[in-house]
């Protein structure tokens, strides 16, 4: 399970010293934890590594759109310390698939659903979501259903 291989590293970064790894996935705990207490009240049950990768795909996203930030605004070290940041998370994030694998499975789904204009594209993505969860960041996804529909 991701929960089991992110207390495990907690416990290595600390005991290695590393207060940037330490301090990462603090905030990984943290949001995940924020998740569970949100999810309390719903009576829908998901998978746990599911919540855990959309949670952390989430907190990649924000770091990206951070980056973007700061770079414009001329900050590279804060712009460098939410890359390090992106780099700690992603190392439990299931292992994403290629482009030739995302196309292919993209070019199956609008195929199968009969897809050709962007009308379909919510159709499309809900199916590419629920094949590929955790596997392909939805971002990603998105701008890839696009060009293949345009």
């Amino acid at each position: 399970m991701i929960r089991d291989d992110i207390k495990t590293a907690l416990v290595t970064a600390m005991k290695g010293g590393d207060k940037a790894a330490t301090g990462t996935i603090r905030l990984i705990q943290s949001a995940i934890k924020n998740r569970d207490i949100e999810m309390r009240t719903s009576s829908a049950e998901t998978d746990d590594d599911a919540l855990v990768t959309e949670v952390l795909q989430k907190m990649i996203k924000q770091r990206r759109e951070s980056v973007d930030l700061y770079r414009k605004g001329n900050r590279a070290e804060l712009a460098d310390a939410e890359e390090a940041e992106i780099a700690v998370i992603e190392r439990f994030l299931p292992k994403q698939m290629t482009d030739d694998e995302a196309s292919a499975q993209i070019e199956a789904v609008i195929e199968e659903l009969g897809a050709s204009s962007m009308k379909d594209m919510g159709r499309v993505m809900a199916e590419v979501k629920a094949r590929t969860a955790g596997k392909l960041e939805p971002a990603r996804a998105s701008a890839m259903v696009k060009a293949a529909l345009s």
